[in-house]
């Protein structure tokens, strides 16, 4: 059975940074492209980040490109979103979720995925 666990959300002042992280298990994480979406209340979950299992290409919706950095630790099966100069507009709930592709044009899409995490809630806010 496949899981994953979102954790490292909360609240945070404007410009401060968070980490999340995804720990995934029931899989052969190493096969598997990790992407990151949010949704803010009221809104449609977007695309955020996404690093391909291939080459460990990354790629970055243009409204995190610059302050967000997604990496990956194979032997953890773990896959990290480092959040830096956190916006307000940045508040939603992050959701990581697993692909077997690896182009941006599939890795973007989320209706291309094949398991989702729980979701964890980031807040920016003063």
């Amino acid at each position: 059975q496949v899981q994953l666990v979102e954790s490292g959300g909360g609240l945070v002042q404007p410009g401060g940074s968070l980490r999340l992280s995804c720990a995934a298990s029931g899989l052969t994480f190493r096969l598997y492209s990790i992407g990151w979406f949010r949704q803010a209340a009221g809104k449609e979950r977007e695309f955020v980040a996404a690093i391909n299992w291939s080459r460990g290409s990354t790629y970055y919706a243009d409204s995190v490109k610059g302050r967000f950095t997604l990496s990956r630790d194979n032997a953890k099966n773990t896959a990290y979103l480092q959040m830096n100069s956190l916006k307000p507009e940045d508040t939603a709930v992050y959701y990581c979720a697993v692909n077997s592709g690896t182009s941006y044009t599939v890795l973007a899409e989320l209706k291309t995925y094949d398991y989702w995490g729980q979701g964890t809630q980031v807040t920016v806010s003063s």
